[in-house]
């Protein structure tokens, strides 16, 4: 989960830099596909199952048309018109979001605790987007937090899908609709395709897509999905940290109270619970040996023991 936090935050720096060589929902399209596309191959050629019956691809594509097409889209035009560590906080409001929904759908009852955490995990996210402007931008990161709390609800309905195939599938789907609006918006592609854009859209698509969102959908399936989203919350701190590095974005103190508030809400979540101490044994006292033997003071002996005990 780490190393998975670490890639998606580098991925809202990698999103600001491509977008200078390329359209936005075309970018979009482009990471979306060639993740889709490797993660195809790999399945093919480790011959896994290829899902059958209109059920399995129904749920892959209304999981393709949420997590991918409604999420990228959202999460790349959020990302144009707010500052990246901003970006890298609202779209990553996912705890926050699928607690009822874990709740209503799965039965995951949230304890107390965890409750008050993620009140405190939003209030550090509201710090974050105070200085960030609001306005269409924190809508649109915002919009690409809940759909990704919906693909990550989704994704516990797979089931006995094959994990690579699925996520490769509805890669492709929701990429192709992506590609489709992206005709119909911004026209024919314009790309610049510098070693700069080859080197981001790769890194992009083939770690911080198609490897981190493997790696998710395995762990929604067994996983307590409040526990397991409220990682998330170190994307934005990474994506903070890494904006302020290579971009040179430096926080604001509004975000830095925030980032911390946001922190001790994930510590909260994460760590284990205290535990309580060991309840007695009831034990029913057993009558010494002494105490059964026999007035005549009689003993017998315990085969193959060498023990000479009282006879009862």
């Amino acid at each position: 989960m780490l190393l998975m936090t670490v890639a998606l935050g580098a991925c809202f720096i990698g999103i600001r830099i491509g977008l200078r060589d390329a359209p936005l929902l075309w970018f979009a399209a482009l990471r979306a596909v060639l993740a889709g596309v490797v993660l195809v191959m790999v399945a093919g050629l480790q011959r896994r199952p290829v899902p059958s019956g209109a059920r399995a691809w129904g749920l892959i594509t209304v999981l393709g048309l949420v997590n991918v097409t409604v999420a990228f889209a959202a999460m790349f035009a959020g990302v144009s018109d707010l500052a990246t560590g901003t970006a890298a906080v609202l779209s990553n409001a996912q705890p926050l979001l699928i607690l009822l929904p874990a709740w209503w759908l799965y039965g995951e009852v949230v304890s107390p605790r965890t409750a008050g955490a993620l009140v405190v995990g939003f209030t550090g996210l509201v710090l974050v987007a105070v200085p960030g402007g609001g306005g269409s931008g924190a809508a649109l990161s915002l919009l690409s937090a809940v759909a990704i709390t919906g693909g990550t609800l989704l994704a516990r309905r797979l089931g006995g899908l094959d994990v690579i195939v699925a996520t490769g599938c509805h890669f492709i789907i929701g990429g192709a609709v992506l590609a489709v609006l992206a005709a119909a918006v911004e026209g024919a592609p314009v790309i610049a395709w510098t070693p700069r854009f080859v080197a981001v859209l790769a890194f992009l698509a083939l770690v911080a897509t198609a490897a981190t969102t493997v790696v998710w959908f395995i762990e929604a399936r067994r996983s307590r999905l409040d526990t397991l989203t409220t990682w998330t919350f170190l994307t934005p701190v990474f994506g903070i940290v890494l904006s302020a590095v290579v971009l040179g974005e430096r926080p604001a103190g509004w975000t830095a109270a925030g980032l911390v508030t946001v922190l001790a809400a994930m510590w909260l979540v994460v760590r284990p619970a205290p535990p309580r101490g060991p309840r007695s044994p009831r034990v029913r006292p057993v009558p010494s040996v002494a105490s059964r033997a026999a007035p005549g003071g009689g003993h017998r002996t315990v085969r193959g023991s060498g023990l000479h005990l009282p006879i009862p």
